[in-house]
């Protein structure tokens, strides 16, 4: 059943009362309204360095959110939507993890509703947390250039921990070909009879990466089915003796691509095993990534990264002509439990332009 609650606007909009939907009737219209609202930010739609907003749905879409209370819309008075939060919520090691994706329309002028935008994701995290007894931290990016975001987070009690680069390359140039060490072979992954196999490679890959979790076969799964899955541009590199050596998983978003005009392709993961690391597998994988999509069509190839990273991937990246298009800042807060005063709206000075 939807929600909704009338109260007076804060910020200088031009609305003076904003709507609140706890649960929108059709997800796939609250989405393409969510998607609108993104890119009137970001032309790009992206919502951090290797998320696209047309993904928040499949993330809505997971069986472990409570589609009830981990997604909710700000509209004005005539049912335009101003802002909305959306949460994903994992347990991890004996603790909460929530990922907020969020943002609100352009017109509003004010921290107002940004600010009720993020007390409402640490309420909402903190009553997950109360119920299983678990402590709680709550993740999101900012992209670097967003000052006014930035401070606002800050003086919410967010802290920046890391550096991601979105990076891009264009496919119009001339491309090597794969070199692999004698005896690999690259191939794409088949399907589920595979799959446990590829979950342990993507453990062992990244047990050594910043905030890394394993994930399971369920995940794996989950993953799978997202409709921009494809199978063959999930390429694993494997050993003589049949071990999985190392992996690279890309994307393609064919109805985005073809509702903006572009023609753009993603690496969403490249990693490679323990024990298989400097023997040129990753630049093997990232070519033959290359190759493909650009005999798919793709004329522009992006990618996230860790600028921080330990294994080199940013120089490997670059080495291949990929360049920097966006920088952006992992911020997290620790969720204290109820009894604290948690709720101080800020007051923030200054002429900080972002």
């Amino acid at each position: 059943m939807t929600t909704l609650t009338i109260r007076p606007s804060v910020g200088k909009t031009k609305s003076r009362t904003s709507a609140v939907v706890e649960h929108p009737a059709s997800t796939a219209e609250c989405f393409a309204d969510i998607a609108a609202l993104v890119k009137l930010n970001n032309s790009t739609g992206q919502v951090d360095e290797d998320t696209l907003v047309c993904d928040l749905q499949e993330f809505f879409e997971a069986p472990n959110v409570d589609k009830a209370r981990d997604l909710r819309l700000w509209k004005d008075t005539h049912g335009k939507l101003t802002g909305f939060g959306q949460l994903m919520i994992i347990e991890q090691d004996n603790e909460l993890e929530g990922y907020l994706y969020f943002d609100v329309h352009p017109t509003q002028g004010s921290y107002a509703l940004e600010t009720e935008i993020l007390q409402w994701s640490e309420k909402r995290l903190r009553e997950v947390a109360k119920e299983r007894s678990l402590s709680a931290k709550l993740h999101l990016r900012s992209q670097e250039n967003k000052m006014l975001r930035r401070v606002l987070l800050e003086r919410q009690g967010f802290t920046a921990e890391r550096c991601f680069l979105t990076k891009a390359c264009s496919l119009e140039q001339p491309l090597s070909l794969p070199s692999l060490p004698s005896g690999f072979t690259l191939r794409s992954l088949s399907g589920e009879r595979e799959l446990q196999a590829w979950v342990d490679l993507f453990n062992e890959s990244f047990i050594d990466h910043w905030d890394h979790h394993d994930i399971s076969l369920g995940t794996a799964r989950q993953w799978l089915k997202n409709p921009s899955y494809r199978p063959d541009l999930n390429v694993i590199a494997v050993a003589p003796d049949g071990t999985f050596a190392a992996f690279c998983v890309g994307y393609r978003n064919q109805e985005e691509n073809a509702r903006t005009g572009s023609n753009e392709g993603w690496i969403k993961l490249l990693g490679t095993r323990r024990g298989f690391r400097k023997l040129g597998l990753g630049r093997a994988l990232l070519l033959a990534q290359m190759n493909q999509q650009k005999a798919a069509g793709v004329d522009c190839l992006k990618l996230g990264v860790d600028a921080q990273n330990l294994t080199s991937a940013t120089r490997l990246y670059e080495s291949l002509g990929f360049q920097t298009v966006s920088t952006w800042l992992s911020y997290a807060k620790k969720i204290q439990p109820y009894g604290l005063n948690c709720w101080e709206t800020p007051t923030l000075t200054g002429k900080v332009k972002g």
